[in-house]
């Protein structure tokens, strides 16, 4: 689903030169839930930016679901990552004005979907995730593992075969974190969506098929989760 080959990326500062990522390759196949631990700094987040098309690698080639990315035009890896992918971040960015409706069906408004049609999957999501009965409520009326459960219902509006995970229970507390990482193992067992994780939490790792540790812009372990 997933596969990087001879991936670097360097970032300039000035006249500085700020390596990433070094010669990384990586698959990962269909329907894997892998998780990408390291220490900050280590690449985990380009590694994860690289994937969703959010950033070019500097040398190397990215190919998601078929289809080099890598390569491709920047509107046509946006209409690609609209489609194909899902986001989810630490901080939820949320819409703080939009009820938790609102939020989910945004992305489908913004294709062009009818508000019948984005309110009833958006509603069905709000009850994938447990937040049916929450569906009136802004942001700011909801707990934080209530806001990233609509991030994810957000993100799983287009039926993405790729979920991409980026610190998703950094802003949460040890309880709630544990919650929210059951239902992203769930959606990959049950819906079949390929989840690749980005994360601190040493915890998160039993929750993955594989587990992933950069290090100094390379990959340093590749190992079963289980």
């Amino acid at each position: 689903m997933i596969r990087l080959l001879n991936v670097s990326k360097v970032y300039r500062q000035g006249r500085a030169e700020v390596p990433a990522l070094a010669g990384v390759s990586l698959n990962i196949p269909e329907r894997e839930f892998a998780v990408v631990m390291g220490a900050s700094g280590s690449g985990k987040s380009t590694l994860l930016h690289l994937m969703g098309g959010l950033d070019r690698p500097t040398e190397g080639e990215v190919m998601v679901a078929g289809r080099i990315i890598s390569q491709m035009p920047d509107d046509s890896v946006t209409l690609f990552r609209r489609r194909k992918i899902g986001f989810v971040f630490q901080f939820f960015n949320l819409l703080p004005t939009l009820t938790a409706l609102e939020n989910v069906m945004l992305p489908l408004f913004l294709d062009g979907r009818s508000r019948s049609e984005a309110g009833s999957r958006a509603e069905a999501l709000l009850h994938r995730v447990g937040l049916g009965a929450r569906k009136d409520h802004l942001p700011e009326e909801l707990s934080g593992g209530e806001n990233q459960r609509m991030a994810i219902a957000r993100a799983l509006v287009f039926a993405p075969p790729i979920l991409l995970a980026d610190e998703p229970t950094g802003n949460l507390d040890s309880k709630t974190g544990d919650s929210i990482l059951e239902l992203m193992r769930q959606i990959n067992r049950e819906e079949g969506c390929t989840v690749v994780m980005v994360t601190h939490n040493p915890g998160a790792a039993g929750y993955g098929h594989r587990v992933i540790h950069l290090g100094d812009g390379l990959i340093q372990e590749n190992h079963d989760g289980s």
